[in-house]
């Protein structure tokens, strides 16, 4: 009987031993992410991630090119888990260079379209959709009558709005890449360079943020920009700016917002818990309580803006823009703008 509680006590201190050196693991008490989005937003799903889940987060809010940078910079010691916000062109380049983790989240079910918001090999999953529109300054407007806002890209080209566009520039601007990318996809390469290097000559200022346009443009520093329509409504709402909502009738382009695991996350137990809450109701319901407008991913959460989608969207091609991205990049930079003195 002694041998046999003399065992039992063995094992059980063998048991704590493992435990200690980490046979048994913990759980993480802190994430670290990633964020893209408007730190509002970034900051909204902070506060409900550590209410929900007791887990500290920290975040880092930059621009979605800015976060792929980070991440390439970073491959061999990453700094973040989880990569949440920007459109997903991107993530298909990052996963493409081994940036990403795949998981299959039990939550992908919950997406609204499984074929076209996640990865077929389950390493992004899309927690909201974006529309491009244009926004004017309607006191702009009302001193120059008899000008309409553009109702079509080749209007951006006409003779009252020269100097008087404001767009982010493709290099630091996931929005703005797919500004240019939807230009490529809709008119073709050929035609669509010689536009883009017209638009140039329209240009007031290339800002940093895609999302900053419409504010300046409210402030009336210039007459019109390019931009997500969702971020026009915000600064209508936030900060009561004079401006008015436009979409081209010809066909405009569309992100979806992406999320996925870092490769090597040091705290992947959270990461995976981000990544599946952000694919529910309740997560995506947050976003139009920060002034975050966008379309949600998932089934039976409200739409707080129905008409910023029901336009006409081109079918564009995620993977295509993805594929060529750094292409395309190098060639604006090089032929049409550089990327100095961007507006913050």
């Amino acid at each position: 009987m002694k041998k046999i509680i003399v065992i039992l006590f063995q094992f059980s201190i063998m048991l704590v031993l493992v435990t200690a050196c980490g046979g048994g693991q913990q759980e993480s008490t802190e994430i670290n992410v990633l964020c893209p989005p408007r730190e509002e937003q970034c900051e909204g799903m902070k506060q409900a991630f550590e209410e929900k889940f007791g887990i500290k987060v920290s975040y880092a809010r930059m621009s979605t090119s800015e976060s792929l940078t980070r991440l390439r910079e970073e491959k061999d010691d990453p700094q973040f888990d989880i990569w949440w916000g920007g459109p997903v062109d991107s993530y298909i380049v990052a996963k493409q260079e081994g940036l990403l983790e795949a998981y299959n989240s039990p939550n992908y079910i919950n997406l609204i379209d499984q074929e076209k918001y996640k990865d077929p090999d389950n390493y992004w999953g899309g927690v909201y959709v974006g529309s491009l529109g244009f926004c004017t300054n309607t006191d702009w407007l009302a001193k120059h009558p008899g000008v309409e806002p553009p109702h079509s890209w080749d209007d951006l080209l006409k003779p009252e709005f020269e100097g008087q566009i404001m767009v982010a520039h493709p290099s630091t601007s996931g929005t703005s890449y797919t500004v240019m990318s939807t230009i490529l996809q809709l008119k073709g390469e050929e035609e669509g360079w010689s536009y883009l290097n017209d638009l140039s000559d329209q240009i007031f200022q290339f800002t940093r943020s895609g999302a900053i346009p419409p504010k300046f443009i409210g402030e009336g520093e210039a007459g019109v920009c390019i931009t997500s329509s969702h971020e026009v409504i915000y600064r209508i709402e936030d900060g009561n700016l004079p401006l008015v909502l436009t979409f081209p009738d010809d066909g405009t382009g569309y992100e979806i917002g992406g999320m996925a695991i870092v490769k090597g996350a040091k705290h992947p137990d959270a990461a995976k818990k981000w990544f599946d809450w952000a694919l529910t109701s309740e997560s995506q319901a947050i976003g139009p309580k920060y002034q975050a407008y966008q379309g949600p991913t998932v089934k039976d959460t409200k739409v707080a803006y129905p008409e910023l989608l029901e336009v006409n969207l081109i079918d564009y091609d995620f993977v295509w823009a993805a594929e060529r991205k750094d292409e395309f990049i190098k060639k604006f930079t090089k032929d049409i703008a550089a990327a100095d003195n961007l507006r913050k």
